[in-house]
C-alpha cells in the first residue's frame, strides 16, 4: 500500500480487491513485506501467553515491531496491535491486557505516540483511522476508555491527565447528512480541527468529549458528562452538555462571591 494514499474504509478495505493476504497485510500488518509479516506473527502468537512468561517474551520481541518503544514497557495479554511501525511508546509505560492500539494512517510515519510512564487500563481502545493522537507523559485511562481519531481530526493529549472508566474522546466530527439520495456511511464525515485535552485534566468515569472541542488544563469533567463547546481552565463541568458549575481556586480569590 502507498505510503501516501489514506486508507480506504475498513468495510471496504477488508472485503475490496486483492488476495485475503494483501488485505490483512493493508489493514493489520501495515507493511507488504514477508519478513514483517512472518515477524508480526510471531509477535502475534505471543500476545496471549500468560504469567511472566509471556511478560518477558512480549518485553523482549515486540519493541522491534513499533516506530519506537522506551525501556520498560509493559504489554498485557492479548493487546492487539495495528500498523505497529507507526506507534511510539515512551519509557515505563503501561499497555494493559485487552487493548487495542491501531494506527492506521498510511500518510503519516508517526500515527500513534504515547509518552513516558502513561498507564492504559484493561481493554482501552486507542484508534486512529486516519487520524492521529498524541499522548503526553504520566496520563492514565481506565479500562474500557475510548480514544479515537479519524480524517485527519487529531486527538492531543497533555500531560498528567486522568480519564476514569468508560471516557470517549475523539476528534472525529459527524457524518454529512444533507443528501437524501446517498446513505448516510458515504458522505464522509466534517472536519472539526481536532480535539485538545490540557494538562492535568480529569476525566470523570463515562465522561465523553466530542469531536472539535478543546479543555483547558487543570479542568474537571464529571461522571458522565458530554463536552459539546470549549472548557476554560480550571473549570468544573458537569451535565450533558457540559455546563460549567465553578473554576478551581476562584473561592480563594478577593473579591469572589461564596
Amino acid at each position: 500500500m502507498s505510503t501516501t494514499e489514506p486508507l480506504p474504509k475498513t468495510h471496504a478495505a477488508v472485503t475490496g480487491d486483492g488476495t485475503a493476504l494483501e488485505r490483512y497485510q493493508d489493514v493489520v500488518v501495515g507493511r507488504r513485506s514477508w519478513r514483517g509479516l512472518l515477524y508480526f506473527e510471531f509477535c502475534s502468537w505471543m500476545s496471549g501467553l500468560p504469567g511472566a512468561l509471556g511478560l518477558l517474551m512480549r518485553k523482549t520481541f515486540w519493541p522491534r515491531l513499533l516506530g519506537a518503544c522506551g525501556r520498560k514497557v509493559y504489554f498485557g495479554r492479548n493487546v492487539t496491535l495495528m500498523h505497529p511501525g507507526r506507534i511510539r511508546i515512551g519509557d515505563h509505560t503501561v499497555i494493559g491486557d485487552g487493548c487495542v492500539l491501531d494506527a492506521r494512517n498510511p500518510t503519516r510515519e508517526t500515527v500513534l505516540e504515547i509518552g513516558a510512564a502513561v498507564m492504559l487500563s484493561h481493554g482501552v481502545v486507542l484508534s486512529c483511522k486516519n487520524g492521529s493522537i498524541t499522548i503526553g507523559d504520566r496520563c492514565g485511562f481506565g479500562p474500557y476508555s475510548v480514544i479515537q481519531s479519524a480524517h485527519d481530526n487529531a486527538v492531543t493529549i497533555g500531560d498528567d491527565v486522568i480519564g476514569g472508566s468508560h471516557c470517549f474522546v475523539t476528534g472525529s466530527g459527524n457524518y454529512n447528512t444533507d443528501r437524501l439520495d446517498v446513505p448516510i456511511s458515504k458522505q464522509g464525515t466534517q472536519k472539526t480541527g481536532g480535539t485538545r485535552i490540557g494538562d492535568g485534566v480529569w476525566l470523570g468515569a463515562r465522561a465523553s468529549a466530542v469531536g472539535g472541542v478543546s479543555i483547558g488544563r487543570g479542568a474537571i469533567v464529571g461522571t458522565g458528562a458530554v463536552v459539546t463547546r470549549p472548557l476554560p481552565e480550571r473549570s468544573v463541568s458537569v451535565g450533558m452538555p457540559a455546563r460549567v458549575i465553578r473554576t478551581r481556586g476562584a473561592d480563594d480569590q478577593p473579591g469572589t462571591d461564596p
